[in-house]
C-alpha cells in the first residue's frame, strides 16, 4: 500500500470515529424527579437544615413545610418544638400521630423530608430546590431544567462548604445513597472538548479525506 493510500484510510478512520461520536445519543433528559425504584422514604432520617413536609388528613391549617434548625428542632402547630435530627420518617410519623391524639381525633399524617440543595453548574435553571431524598440525582437536575447544551449528567460532584465529596456520581444514585444533606451543592460539568465540538472536528476530517484522496488519485496519474 502506497503511503498517500495508507494517510486516506488513516484520515477515513478518524473522520468515521468522529461521526460516531458525533450520531452518538447525547445524555437522555433526566427522569421526572420521583422517587427512585426501590428507594424507601421510611427509612430516611431527618437532618438539620430539612424540611419536613407535614399533610395532616382533614386539617388544612395544621399542613405546611417546616424548617429543621441547626439544633435539629422543628416547630409544629399544636405541638411545638420537637427534636427530629437524626428520627426515621416512619418513628417520626409514629410520634406525631401521639402528639397530635392529644388535639386530633384519629389523626391521619404523611411526612415527607425534603434536602433543600444547590443545583450548579451547566443546568437551565440553577438554584436552590427542596427535594425529596428517595429522588435519584438525575430527578434533582431534571428540576433544575436538566443539563444545558454544555451538559452533562455522567459528570456530577457532590459538594459541602467548598469541598468535593465525590466526583462522577451516578445519575441514578437517589440523594440519600449519595450522601446528600441539607445545604450540599450538586454540580453538573460540562461535556468534554471533543463532545462539545464534534460537529466541527468530523467537518473538518472529511474536509481533509477529500483533500488526501485528491492528492492520491493526482499522484497515481
Amino acid at each position: 500500500m502506497t503511503r498517500p493510500a495508507a494517510l486516506a484510510l488513516l484520515v477515513l478512520g478518524l473522520a468515521a470515529g468522529g461521526a460516531a461520536a458525533q450520531g452518538a445519543p447525547a445524555d437522555s433528559a433526566p427522569a421526572p424527579a420521583q422517587p427512585a425504584q426501590g428507594a424507601r422514604a421510611d427509612d430516611v432520617l431527618v437532618h438539620p437544615g430539612d424540611l419536613i413536609q407535614v399533610v395532616i388528613y382533614r386539617e388544612p391549617e395544621l399542613n405546611g413545610e417546616f424548617l429543621v434548625d441547626s439544633d435539629g428542632l422543628v416547630v409544629l402547630p399544636l405541638i411545638g418544638e420537637q427534636q427530629v435530627a437524626g428520627t426515621g420518617v416512619r418513628e417520626l410519623r409514629r410520634r406525631l400521630v401521639e402528639l397530635y391524639r392529644v388535639h386530633l381525633r384519629n389523626p391521619s399524617i404523611n411526612i415527607i423530608p425534603l434536602r433543600r440543595v444547590t443545583v450548579l453548574g451547566e443546568v437551565n435553571r440553577p438554584g436552590m430546590y427542596s427535594i425529596d431524598p428517595t429522588v435519584s440525582l438525575a430527578g434533582a437536575i431534571a428540576l433544575a431544567g436538566g443539563p444545558s447544551g454544555t451538559g452533562t449528567i455522567e459528570k456530577i460532584r457532590i459538594m459541602r462548604d467548598g469541598q468535593v465529596l465525590r466526583e462522577r456520581v451516578g445519575a441514578g444514585e437517589t440523594l440519600t445513597a449519595a450522601g446528600v444533606r441539607s445545604n450540599d451543592l450538586i454540580y453538573v460539568d460540562r461535556r468534554s472538548w471533543f463532545e462539545r465540538n464534534s460537529t466541527f472536528v468530523v467537518s473538518a476530517l472529511l474536509s481533509l479525506t477529500g483533500v488526501v484522496t485528491s492528492i492520491i488519485i493526482n499522484s497515481n496519474r
